[in-house]
């Protein structure tokens, strides 16, 4: 039998590996956003507890190792007479020397489809002083904005008129594929918490990976038919005492499902969020429905989109 020599061998494992490597799917991406820092919730928290929330999630997002942008709402960091909290501000500190991006999310979470365009600007404004402040003291970009409510404007005319604005302040729209009902569970996890109702609490903390799996594996779906391949989604939640809780779980969840963490910025690279986009319905809604409505595409493209559980609603009911 004649051996085969080293230099063929060699040459055989690396054709192998390349074929492998052409052959394996591409990992999956998710830009993982959080909306309304420096904390949010249906029940007031105090500093103590606010600190507990933050340093609780921050440690979890650390752990992961994953890139996140967090969406500030600067009227959270003053007090009822105007002065500036800074234990509050503080927080913000606490995402920014975890290695977050900060963005803005209105000063006052006002809702575009309700407040004139004028106001609107002003309280976009007025929401970027601290933050902005803050980031350019660590080197960091400020660079995104995220619509309260992800209402875009009932016009495109007006949604045209705050991106001028927005692109005179040196910020671009951060849209959101992964659209959910979180904060329906965290409602329902602070309620029964402050109740004492531990079970409860419980229970809905174990509901809450897997409705976002299926939200996750729903949008996936939308993407595809779309554009024929998956696309760098990027997540909205919030800065919870849920997620401070599970976002383990959370981040768990998507490397399952075959995807790594990236910034926003990348995920915006894709080509994707180019697409056309004249949605002016009532509705906040993911992108890719804006995407897909602006393509009028047949209802069944929006078929079977998962719900939020009955015993979650009634649960976060006041």
């Amino acid at each position: 039998m004649t051996r085969a020599r080293p230099a063929a061998i060699a040459c055989l494992l690396v054709a192998a590996l390349v074929a492998a490597a052409r052959d394996a799917p591409a990992p999956r991406e998710v830009a993982i956003t959080f909306d309304d820092l420096p904390i949010a919730g249906v029940l007031p928290r105090d500093i103590a507890s606010s600190r507990a929330l933050t340093t609780g999630l921050l440690r979890a997002i650390g752990r992961r190792r994953v890139p996140v942008t967090g969406f500030v709402n600067e009227g959270k960091v003053h007090t009822l007479d105007g002065s500036i909290d800074r234990d509050r501000v503080g927080l913000l500190e606490r995402w920014l020397d975890a290695g977050a991006e900060l963005g803005n999310h209105g000063y006052s979470h006002l809702d575009l489809h309700s407040t004139p365009i004028d106001d609107f600007e002003a309280d976009v404004a007025k929401g970027e002083a601290i933050a902005r402040r803050l980031s350019a003291a660590r080197g960091r970009p400020f660079r995104f904005f995220r619509h309260p409510f992800l209402h875009t404007g009932r016009s495109v005319e007006t949604r045209a008129e705050l991106n001028r604005f927005l692109t005179d302040h040196g910020c671009r729209v951060a849209p959101v594929t992964i659209d959910n009902d979180e904060y329906i569970f965290a409602g329902a996890y602070d309620r029964a918490l402050a109740r004492g109702a531990r079970d409860a609490a419980a229970r809905v903390a174990d509901a809450y990976v897997p409705y976002m799996e299926a939200k996750v594996v729903y949008f996936e779906r939308n993407a595809r038919e779309l554009f024929g391949r998956d696309i760098r989604q990027i997540l909205l939640v919030h800065a919870n005492m849920l997620n401070a809780d599970r976002f383990g779980d959370l981040a768990e969840m998507f490397e399952r499902h075959g995807y790594r963490f990236i910034t926003l910025e990348r995920a915006l690279e894709d080509p994707a969020y180019q697409s056309a986009d004249t949605y002016v319905g009532n509705g906040g809604i993911t992108w890719l429905h804006r995407w897909a409505l602006t393509r009028a595409v047949p209802k069944t493209f929006f078929a079977g989109e998962p719900e939020t559980s009955a015993f979650v609603a009634e649960l976060a009911r006041p």
